[in-house]
């Protein structure tokens, strides 16, 4: 079972993303949160494995929350999924920076929201990658322009085939392509994920795509080569 918490201040947008989700076998709503502080609350509780998190809430907001909630010192805790309205809200930029794993609009359909959930909740890619690639490249442009922005993570740390396979996962390829790209089974493939998010100290793959563009080694705007 997945455990999942919904947060947002709007009631009817609660109740009705829990609704939803009730509705799969797999999924189990363990609470929910008006906001940020009760969120926080909610989950130290109850340990979900996801977290459907509102941005703009009253008190402690997501962005807030959603630190606090992902913060290394609390091992592995649940994954994130950020609520928007817009697309490019700036404020999904600093609740990927926080530790969020993904966002999800708020008028998603259905299946796509079950398939975010589950998803998010196996660590093994973000949502859409056409989406990924806009989100990630200007949120990479926007934390450089800030001066109090965390210093990219050193990849010197990765060998030349893990380095590499981390340039695909910020390309927005998944295992099986990266795999055929390489020309090494998907199993190899999933074994240098590990290792790279081992290494470099990161919470999931999402934080890796993050990773790899402030240090440079993936530049927003320029295509992956098919080689």
């Amino acid at each position: 079972m997945i455990r999942v918490v919904v947060v947002d201040d709007h009631e009817v947008v609660r109740a009705g993303f829990a609704g939803l989700l009730a509705t799969q076998p797999d999924f189990a709503v363990v609470g929910t949160a008006a906001d940020g502080a009760e969120a926080v609350r909610v989950c130290a509780e109850q340990t979900p494995d996801v977290v459907l998190m509102d941005v703009r809430m009253p008190g402690m907001d997501g962005i807030e929350a959603t630190g606090r909630i992902a913060a290394p010192a609390a091992g592995t805790g649940p994954r994130i999924l950020i609520l928007t309205t817009f697309d490019l809200d700036e404020h999904v930029y600093d609740a990927l920076a926080a530790g969020a794993s993904g966002f999800l609009l708020k008028d998603v359909t259905a299946e796509r929201l079950f398939d975010a959930v589950r998803v998010v909740a196996s660590g093994e890619a973000l949502l859409a990658p056409t989406v990924t690639r806009r989100l990630i490249g200007e949120f990479a442009r926007l934390r450089a322009r800030h001066p109090d922005a965390a210093p990219p993570v050193a990849l010197d740390r990765l060998t030349p085939r893990e380095t590499e396979v981390l340039r695909r996962i910020a390309s927005g390829l998944s295992n099986p392509e990266i795999a055929a790209r390489l020309s090494v089974s998907e199993e190899t493939v999933k074994t240098h994920v590990s290792r790279i998010l081992a290494k470099l100290a990161l919470r999931d793959r999402t934080q890796a795509v993050v990773a790899a563009y402030e240090s440079g080694l993936v530049i927003p705007g320029l295509r992956e080569e098919a080689g």
